[in-house]
């Protein structure tokens, strides 16, 4: 029996594929902390080739620098787990992808890396669209590491939605 989460981010995903298919877009994720989890949601999706173009799992400061173009510089002044770093990893993926509009991801999972400014649960998230317009967003997410990961994949892929969807209104 399938867990509740995984229904759930299954059911988002198909509803984000509907709306990608009906404006005829494809999108480009960018994930550390959630490691491809809302990656594999939309891949559960039969016929998301249509519109899921690419997904990065860029976990390492290394590999937000190389793949996606964050700057090194925001890295040390704002930290992996920012609004900037999200900004800097949505951008990236739509720089380097086929895709309108991309979502990233960048965290603290847990159980340790938390700090007082920062603590565990700590998940930062960017929407971005080929128009230029980024959003960003704070959450703070309670529960063990993989309830933390279900929870900031459940709000990657509904903002998503939300995006493509006041887009096509």
């Amino acid at each position: 029996m399938a867990e509740q989460s995984d229904i759930t981010l299954s059911a988002l995903a198909a509803e984000l594929g509907a709306a990608l298919k009906a404006r005829d877009w494809m999108l480009a994720l960018a994930e550390s902390c959630t490691g491809g989890m809302a990656a594999q949601a939309i891949t559960s999706v039969a016929g998301c080739s249509t519109w899921f173009d690419r997904g990065f799992v860029s976990y390492s400061n290394a590999a937000k620098i190389e793949m996606l173009g964050v700057t090194s510089k925001t890295l040390e002044q704002e930290g992996a787990v920012s609004e900037q770093t999200a900004f800097e990893m949505a951008v990236g993926a739509l720089n380097n992808s086929q895709a309108q509009i991309a979502g990233s991801i960048t965290g603290i999972a847990g159980p340790d890396g938390g700090t007082p400014e920062k603590p565990v649960g700590t998940v930062c998230f960017a929407w971005a669209t080929l128009d230029k317009t980024t959003l960003t967003a704070t959450r703070q997410f309670y529960g063990n590491r993989e309830e933390i990961r279900q929870q900031a994949a459940a709000v990657m892929i509904a903002g998503l939605i939300e995006r493509v969807s006041a887009l096509n209104h």
